[in-house]
């Protein structure tokens, strides 16, 4: 929503552009057409000046004109320069809010309404002499369960007493950890490419980690689920809609403030770093912006509906398709919730592996991307 001051002072440019006879107009003149305070407009004009787009000039014959021609100057550029920070969150906010709404509904409807199946579907491999194939299914219901690492670490632990591949399992976390249904509704605003590219490079890693655990554990457990017990459900009430409803609520409180602070910082990107310095750190095909991408993906990954404002922004000054991938999949991987259940399940020698198999694999995967 555009304040006053930001509606005052598109009409201050429209005032000039349809009076432009080449000499200043006097403020006092803008004021009685626009029927707006003098005072205030002075304020405002000042702000268009330090800008650039107004010329100001005193004494006899003083006023303001355009600083360049009318058809140079858009509304955007002048709404950038009154509105400040809150043009810019406004502006990401009005982009991104379905997206993360629509994910939190989806992501709940398949947590009350589908998880067990999905569960159980997974359960249900056992039986099958799907051998390394397996892998492939696992991913895909890892990406589909709606559950946290925390959640999802109990879940593993219960599949492992029931006598689940290793290889399988690691599949199934991994891309787990990478990607769930809300977060592919979230990564909708970036673009059909930028999902693609999420989703495959979500799968392939899910893959690579069965197939390097099947490769080198194959004949001992990989995993320790010794400290983790199956969590208790919390969606039980008996009335389904009020069940979903609850679910929701959850949802909105545990990704709400991670989402405005996503925001947040990507208001600040846009209003403070040039865009040249995001296409030369992040741009092109070069290796230094994928590494860089996947680096700063460590700490700056919070939530993965927090994350998103940010990538979007990114992505219009100039960020490549391939860091892109890189920072999608570090940020997840390697969120600190995640590494704190992975460190327990895995140990500190095989918790290093990991973490270098994230580093190496979102790497390569960036490369392949700006290749393709």
């Amino acid at each position: 929503m555009i304040s006053t001051r930001g509606r005052y002072a598109v009409r201050v440019m429209l005032d000039l552009a349809e009076n432009n006879i080449g000499s200043c107009i006097p403020l006092k003149e803008i004021a009685a057409r626009q029927d707006i305070s003098k005072k205030y407009l002075e304020i405002i004009v000042k702000d268009l000046v330090l800008a650039g787009l107004v010329v100001g000039a005193s004494g006899k014959g003083g006023g303001y004109r355009l600083a360049r021609r009318p058809e140079e100057i858009s509304i955007g550029e002048i709404l950038e320069q009154t509105e400040g920070i809150r043009y810019y969150f406004d502006l990401q906010l009005r982009q991104i809010f379905l997206y993360w709404v629509l994910g939190m509904a989806i992501g709940s409807l398949v947590s009350v309404f589908a998880k067990d199946r999905i569960h159980a579907l997974f359960a249900g491999m056992q039986g099958k002499k799907l051998g390394l194939l397996g892998i492939i299914p696992a991913c895909l219901l890892g990406i589909a369960s709606p559950l946290c690492m925390y959640g999802t670490v109990p879940i593993a632990a219960s599949f492992r007493k029931q006598g689940m591949r290793e290889d399988w399992l690691a599949a199934f976390m991994m891309a787990s950890v990478l990607l769930n249904p809300q977060l592919i509704i979230y990564s909708a605003a970036l673009g059909t490419k930028a999902l693609l590219v999420r989703i495959i490079s979500c799968f392939l890693c899910g893959c690579a980690a069965g197939l390097l655990v099947h490769a080198f554990c194959r004949k001992k457990e990989f995993f320790n689920f010794d400290s983790f017990e199956e969590r208790k459900n919390r969606d039980t009430h008996p009335n389904l809609f009020i069940r979903y409803l609850l679910n929701f609520v959850r949802n909105v409180r545990a990704t709400g403030l991670y989402f405005l602070i996503g925001i947040l910082l990507s208001a600040l990107f846009q209003r403070y770093v040039p865009q040249d310095v995001m296409a030369n750190l992040f741009g092109g095909d070069q290796a230094w912006g994928i590494l860089m991408a996947a680096t700063i993906g460590v700490p700056l990954y919070a939530c993965g509906g927090g994350t998103i404002p940010l990538l979007q922004s990114w992505l219009a000054d100039g960020m490549s398709l391939g860091s892109a991938a890189a920072f999608m999949v570090t940020g997840p991987a390697t969120k600190i919730t995640n590494l704190g259940a992975l460190k327990i399940v895995m140990g500190w020698k095989r918790f290093a592996l990991y973490l270098v198999f994230v580093m190496i694999f979102s790497f390569v995967c960036g490369l392949a991307v700006n290749l393709i």
